[in-house]
């Protein structure tokens, strides 16, 4: 049964059907112990009927116990108190027969003995002409001082509960059979009504492709398949927008490729015809060359390391100390800094070990590229670097003395290849992937990274990261 409408129609039925014949079992079994209960009631009140003449018929005159036996054996008598279900049988204590009526014919109920009670119900197999099942109560008739006197067998044939309860049987057989046909055929259609808005969902998700990404369900239901239909739609806008950020990294891959490939291509176009008469060309093209290659091997090298920063789960991790590493970071910049006349420096607590879990080598870049973004827009002053640890957190801030960060432009500082002011973006070192492999590292360890402008001047970025509840030595 491949078809989930099948599957679902055959289970339910299946469920119903059970329910039906754990009832038609339970009714089938309440049925016949509720004839086996009238039947032991009618047993009961003819013997009660029985010892109640008998006792009468002993104290009617004289004789006592004799009169009594008397009464007892006599078939008349007995063929009063039985009937055409019914059969009696007097026995003495002993076992022998004093009696019984005339309905029994040649059949005798076994001898009884009360041992310790006064009563008692059993079942015999019955043969002959009509075989079958009675149901037999076997009482004690007791004197006044309470011994006792006679045995009384009561019977009845259990033929015409039997056949109510065939009857009965054949009826709820009957009955389940039409109620599963109807049960199936109920099944399949209810199944049905369930499938088809599922049914429907396929066929739209279906229509929808790559280039239709635009397109939404919009279904207002409040059941399960409304809300699947509104979890595929707020898919369907992850997916449109991370399609949209491909083509638009691919449009700006390609523009900023294209610069430093038509410089070498024009400067080796020069050498080929110049280089060899011309030392000053010769120079300059290949310097040009070297620059414009330096610049697309970092470019390149951006991607590759923005490709390992949204892969999160490949990278490894460990803890690490971010205050070493920060100081690790800076000792590396201080040349650069140095060249353009800036200070550069790191303010934490001389004591202080902020444990961070991560790529040491990933965290080490985000560190890096923010102070080299400081130091690239910093014409004079200086940039310092802080580490602090509150709420969970370890936070890392740049601050630098620069011309600050318009408010339009924030967001979008992170984006790749957004380099500002066009008109100078070719002026100013870089690839603009430096600040968005910043903000994906910091995604990648659970953290995020904001810009703004200082208040007496200047930029500060920070970002924040999980961190450890408990410093410890370590680390790298």
């Amino acid at each position: 049964m491949s078809s989930l409408r099948t599957r679902i129609a055959a289970l339910y039925a299946v469920l119903i059907v059970l329910v039906i014949a754990v009832g038609a079992v339970s009714i089938d079994f309440a049925f016949r112990s509720l004839l086996i209960d009238q039947a032991k009631l009618n047993l009961a009140e003819t013997a009660n009927q029985i010892a109640h003449d008998a006792q009468e018929a002993a104290t009617d005159g004289f004789g006592g116990a004799g009169r009594l036996v008397l009464v007892l054996s006599d078939r008349a008598t007995l063929d009063h108190w039985a009937s055409a279900n019914e059969f009696v049988q007097i026995d003495t204590v002993s076992g022998q027969i004093l009696g019984k009526s005339t309905n029994l014919g040649g059949f005798t109920f076994p001898a009884w003995r009360p041992h310790g009670v006064d009563h008692e119900y059993g079942s015999l197999q019955v043969g002959g002409d009509r075989p079958g099942t009675m149901l037999v109560l076997n009482r004690v008739l007791l004197d006044d001082a309470g011994h006792p006197l006679v045995v009384i067998h009561v019977g009845q044939r259990l033929d015409i509960a039997d056949e109510l309860i065939a009857r009965a049987r054949t009826i709820l057989l009957a009955i389940t059979a039409a109620a599963m046909i109807a049960i199936l055929v109920a099944s399949y259609f209810i199944a049905g009504s369930a499938i088809v808005p599922i049914e429907r969902l396929t066929t739209a998700v279906a229509e929808i492709g790559s280039e239709r990404l635009d397109r939404r369900l919009r279904w207002q239901r409040g059941d399960e398949v409304g809300r699947l239909a509104s979890a595929f739609d707020a898919m369907l806008d992850r997916l449109q927008s991370a399609f949209a950020r491909e083509r638009q990294f691919i449009s700006d891959a390609s523009h900023e490729l294209r610069t430093p490939l038509t410089v070498i291509n024009a400067n080796a176009q020069l050498l080929q015809r110049w280089g060899d008469r011309d030392p000053h060309i010769l120079e300059s093209s290949l310097q040009a060359i070297a620059d414009e290659s330096g610049r697309l091997a970092g470019m390149v090298s951006g991607m590759l390391t923005l490709a390992k920063a949204e892969a999160g789960d490949a990278i490894p991790k460990e803890p690490l100390v971010m205050e070493r590493l920060v100081d690790d970071v800076v000792a590396h910049a201080h040349e650069r800094a140095a060249s353009k006349g800036l200070e550069l420096a790191a303010h934490h607590d001389p004591g202080a070990s902020t444990i961070v879990v991560g790529d040491a080598g990933l965290l080490r870049q985000l560190v890096g590229n923010l102070v080299d973004n400081a130091i690239k827009f910093t014409p004079r002053g200086r940039v310092d670097v802080a580490v602090r640890h509150e709420n969970g957190c370890a936070t890392i801030e740049v601050a630098d003395t620069g011309p600050g960060v318009e408010d339009e432009a924030a967001d979008r500082l992170f984006d790749r290849f957004f380099r500002g002011d066009p008109a100078h973006a070719r002026a100013t070192e870089g690839t603009g992937l430096g600040l968005a492999i910043v903000r994906s590292i910091a995604r990648v360890h659970g953290g995020s990274v904001t810009a703004r402008a200082r208040p007496d001047g200047g930029s500060l970025f920070s970002v924040s990261l999980p961190a450890e509840p408990e410093s410890f030595t370590g680390g790298s």
